[in-house]
């Protein structure tokens, strides 16, 4: 479903030599699979999500996502790639202020025009089984941390994307809502063959998943 061959960047220094932070990184990941990619604080975790979901450019190396090539594409070909196909659990939440929870859900629903009433059937079965259903009409103010996690998570599988990637998607849960979020992820893979990278520091969130790999100075290792 996903493959990476030899991907690479770059980010300028401030005072200095530019800095490496993905230095030839090659990364396969079939249907229906779960890969954790675990590394420490300043490994380039983020950065490497960014550059798969299409959210950063690669400096150099491809991507391709059941077979298409998409690092050469355009930029706006990227977006409706991005859009339709990628699904992206955003360690920020990036939940929009003045629009409800249910609201912000549907956003993935509006992008391709799906039908109202069946996205929003969706949306709320998805919330339910999250445990956000009765905070449908509140704000991303009024949400705890937590709350907003599932929200968001909510956004990220409603259209049933082929393709996950999770940033550090427990780190602002508790234990028992973290294993929900970890659950959903593994149903998403075993359920409907979604492709999932998770990436996180915690050896626990990795548990779950088919495969582990860490990163360090650059590079993807088996964990």
């Amino acid at each position: 479903m996903l493959r990476a061959d030899g991907l690479v960047k770059t980010y300028p220094g401030v005072h200095g030599p530019a800095v490496p932070v993905l230095s030839g990184v090659d990364l396969d990941v079939k249907e229906g699979e779960v890969v954790a990619v675990l590394g420490g604080s300043g490994s380039g975790k983020s950065t490497l999500l960014n550059v798969l979901g299409l959210l950063e450019p690669a400096d150099g190396g491809e991507i391709r996502l059941d077979g298409q090539e998409l690092t050469r594409l355009p930029r706006r070909a990227q977006a409706r790639v991005r859009g339709r196909r990628i699904g992206y659990v955003f360690q920020a939440f990036l939940l929009i202020e003045s629009l409800t929870a249910l609201e912000n859900v549907l956003l993935a629903a509006r992008y391709l025009g799906r039908d109202r009433g069946e996205a929003e059937r969706e949306a709320r079965r998805l919330m339910t089984r999250l445990d956000v259903a009765h905070r449908l009409h509140h704000h991303p103010a009024q949400l705890s941390g937590g709350e907003q996690q599932r929200v968001a998570f909510c956004r990220a599988v409603l259209n049933q994307p082929p393709l996950l990637l999770a940033d550090e998607p427990t780190g602002n849960l508790d234990d028992d809502h973290a294993a929900v979020i970890l659950a959903e992820l593994r149903r998403q893979a075993d359920e409907r063959g979604a492709a999932v990278v998770l990436v996180t520091h915690r050896a626990e969130s990795a548990a779950r998943a088919d495969r582990r790999l860490r990163l360090h100075e650059g590079r993807l290792a088996p964990a």
